[in-house]
């Protein structure tokens, strides 16, 4: 690994997903983890270009994952040397965040990464040096976090990411120094969690981030240190997670990850070697093929990743450099062209969301 600040540090990065009409607004948001503050812009969803939307707000102590909830109504950053999670109303007109009453909500120590399950009642936070995975059930009116009873929950030692499954029914979490995969049924009432016979699942060395294709059928974590991706098929009924044939698929110094919203291509930032491999998915299979012409140059020590909800742009944080690029997505060969103008300046950003917003 590269220049890291926090050995094994990364980013689970999720958007949250609507119609989009012509009058649609994209708000688009970095926690800078090197600044203490979330960065936002607003997306021309034309050209993927970003602009500045006001000033950065000041966050907690290195803020890292960020997440927003189904309804694009709350937004979430886990600080990680706060121990804490800072909570934001956000603006559906000009997208300006306002703290929620009761922000900071405190977590376990070290929080790395955050999830909302699909339905966006429970937050699920990553505390790694406690080796646990912290629970809240939002408030659907004010956003106000309350500790699910039973949190929290065990994991393996040094949790870096957590993600929730697509159905909601089954949540998971990487472990960097055990692993491996932890797997959780989800309660759909109390948000409870209960390990998945198996559990936990091996990966390579020094997993950091994880993702779960849109229908659900497959997960793949990225191994940093083993410079590899695990590949996993998902059991629909148990949530219970086997090897996919071929796997662990070579990737340089992989980090952050993300599955394009059809299924069809999966995205890696390397933060070793300054860019993004872009794998094709076997539909039937879950394996991967690297594209023509990946790995395509990103910024220096690219760490988070997203992509738009409609899958016509990615956006990678480059720690190093301290700004944001962005790429146009080939729709069919999944290759990526630089965005005109990019990159735009950040703050040493780590985790990226991407809020939508329907106009009147």
């Amino acid at each position: 690994m590269k220049k890291r600040m926090i050995i094994g540090i990364a980013l689970a990065v999720l958007f949250a997903a609507a119609a989009y009409p012509q009058t649609t607004r994209y708000f688009f948001y970095v926690a800078n983890y090197g600044s203490n503050t979330i960065a936002a812009y607003t997306l021309n969803m034309g050209t993927g270009a970003l602009a500045a939307n006001g000033p950065a707000i000041r966050a907690g102590m290195n803020p890292e994952g960020i997440v927003v909830d189904p309804t694009n109504k709350f937004l979430y950053v886990v600080n990680t040397n706060s121990n804490n999670i800072s909570a934001y109303a956000i603006n559906p007109g000009s997208g300006k965040l306002s703290a929620i009453s009761g922000s900071p909500f405190a977590a376990g120590r070290l929080p790395h990464s955050i999830a909302i399950e699909p339905a966006g009642k429970f937050v699920y936070v990553a505390n790694f040096d406690d080796a646990n995975i912290s629970a809240f059930s939002i408030d659907p009116g004010t956003g106000a976090l309350a500790p699910v009873s039973g949190a929290p929950f065990a994991t393996g030692l040094l949790p870096q990411s957590v993600a929730a499954h697509p159905t909601g029914k089954f949540l998971y979490a990487v472990s960097m120094r055990s692993a491996n995969v932890s797997a959780y049924t989800i309660d759909p009432g109390t948000g409870a969690l209960s390990t998945i016979s198996g559990s936990p699942f091996k990966t390579g060395a020094t997993p950091l981030n994880i993702a779960i294709d849109p229908a659900g059928r497959f997960l793949y974590v990225t191994n940093n240190e083993s410079s590899n991706i695990s590949a996993y098929a998902i059991d629909p009924g148990t949530g219970a997670l086997s090897a996919i044939s071929g796997s662990p698929f070579a990737g340089p110094s992989p980090s952050g990850i993300a599955v394009e919203p059809k299924g069809k291509f999966l995205y890696v930032t390397n933060d070793s070697t300054d860019n993004v491999s872009v794998y094709a998915i076997d539909p039937g299979t879950g394996q991967l093929s690297a594209i023509s012409g990946s790995p395509f140059a990103s910024g220096a020590t690219p760490e988070g990743l997203v992509l738009d909800p409609t899958g016509k742009f990615l956006y990678t944080a480059n720690w190093d450099d301290t700004n944001v690029s962005a790429f146009t997505i080939n729709p069919t060969t999944g290759a990526l062209s630089a965005v005109s103008g990019s990159p735009f300046a950040d703050g040493a950003g780590w985790g990226m969301a991407i809020v939508t917003v329907k106009g009147p």
